[in-house]
């Protein structure tokens, strides 16, 4: 077993514009979006016929024909077809954990190079059939005669002709993410307005950003689009205040489809290794990927679905001796606006911290200034498993590209789970 250990580095990041589900590609698969955005980073990166360590992409929403996604998307593309590579899933956090992975091949000197990615449509649904249909279908493969088979399909009622369509709401509880987190901003008393002021910014700080060129070499034309069709440049507070909730329709309930983030097609990935890697590819490093962290919450009996960033966070910056304000850049996910500001709430609050992280006092506020700063999920949208993958291409560019020194990540997973990560340049 190798003993050396090496830094793991960011190098480079491809990502396809964002589109809400159901429209722009509409009439693509997973493999092709997640194709598309690994063979802009072959070419941008000058990788064709590269032989790499290892390759890790992930989709949350994935079907049994693509059992081996990432394998095949790798075959797709220009890379050395000697590539290996294999699926991740950890929910919303999946394109951050397989940076992870390939971050701790690299550190171990397993690998020198490799890929972490992340593909989800919600165009590309799989399509289930019932149980009843299932075990019918089943018996009719088995049979041998014309009354066994006969008898297989008098099984078969109308009803359970009717496909079912996979979802994201929580089989413990039944309820979907929205749901739970209209529970979390009812505990810890999060105005609509106070929400609807995330979803401004972020749409703000996205536009801005496409507006400077920052996003000219993260974001690959696919489709005939170049930027992410969830963007809003015109939106407004008073525009977001008109919406309507759509999760608590009962006249308390306060998230709407503005301060959430939109169901998403799209994929992104990110091009890792270690200083011998880069020099063999003429790469300039971007940013060092330093610590990861997950964490867990038992939703079922009380915690708040999307809480588990909060112990994620508090774990990462105990076990690295780091606040708040050593950090330059903090990307939080945007699942919603009322998740980010319960996480906030959360971290300022003495009893919170003392009972549930665990710490002699909080960890105290961010400063909104370096918090997502170019734009973040309500604004560019949330292909789940794409999300994380495109938080770590931004993160290090930004890091690289205004000389700042160390960006936090956090994110909210289904499940009650949240991963954070450390990039310091």
């Amino acid at each position: 077993m190798r003993s050396e250990q090496k830094r793991a580095f960011v190098l480079s990041s491809s990502r396809i514009p964002f589109a809400k589900s159901q429209t722009i590609y509409s009439s693509y698969t997973r493999q092709e979006l997640m194709v598309a955005a690994l063979q802009n980073l072959v070419d941008k990166s000058h990788l064709k016929n590269q032989l790499l360590g290892d390759v890790a992409l992930g989709a949350v929403i994935n079907s049994v024909a693509d059992f081996n996604l990432a394998r095949e998307c790798v075959l797709k593309t220009d890379l050395h077809p000697h590539t290996p590579a294999y699926n991740v899933q950890r929910a919303c956090g999946t394109g951050l954990e397989t940076t992870w992975q390939i971050a701790l091949k690299i550190h171990t000197g397993s690998i020198s190079i490799g890929v972490a990615g992340g593909v989800d449509t919600n165009s590309d649904v799989p399509l289930e059939a019932s149980r009843e249909l299932q075990q019918a279908l089943l018996a009719l493969h088995r049979a041998k005669s014309l009354g066994q088979k006969l008898s297989a399909l008098s099984q078969i009622s109308f009803k359970s002709l009717l496909p079912i369509i996979p979802n994201v709401n929580e089989p413990r509880t039944h309820m979907s993410m929205g749901q739970h987190c209209e529970l979390m901003v009812k505990e810890w008393k999060v105005s609509r307005a106070e929400q609807d002021e995330i979803a401004f910014s972020s749409h703000k700080n996205g536009s801005q950003a496409y507006d400077f060129g920052f996003y000219e070499n993260l974001v690959c034309e696919f489709a005939g689009i170049k930027k992410d069709a969830t963007l809003r440049s015109d939106t407004t507070l008073d525009r977001l205040g008109k919406l309507k909730p759509v999760f608590d329709t009962t006249g308390t309930g306060t998230l709407t489809a503005g301060n959430s983030s939109p169901l998403t097609d799209g994929a992104a990935c990110v091009l890792l290794s270690n200083e011998d890697g880069a020099q063999k590819l003429g790469i300039e490093p971007l940013a060092q990927i330093v610590d990861v962290q997950c964490a867990a919450v038992d939703f079922v009996h009380g915690a708040g679905l999307l809480m588990a960033p909060t112990l994620a966070v508090a774990q990462l910056l105990q076990k690295n001796k780091l606040s708040f304000q050593d950090f330059d850049y903090i990307e939080i996910h945007e699942a919603f606006a009322g998740q980010v500001l319960c996480n906030l709430k959360a971290w300022e609050s003495e009893k919170y911290s003392k009972e549930v992280l665990g710490l002699s006092s909080p960890l105290g506020s961010i400063d909104r200034k370096k918090l997502n700063t170019v734009g973040s999920s309500l604004a560019l949208g949330h292909p789940f498993a794409a999300t994380g993958a495109r938080i770590v291409g931004t993160l290090a560019k930004l890091l690289k590209s205004q000389g700042k020194k160390r960006g936090l990540i956090s994110i909210c997973t289904a499940g009650g789970m949240g991963i954070a990560a450390i990039l310091e340049s």
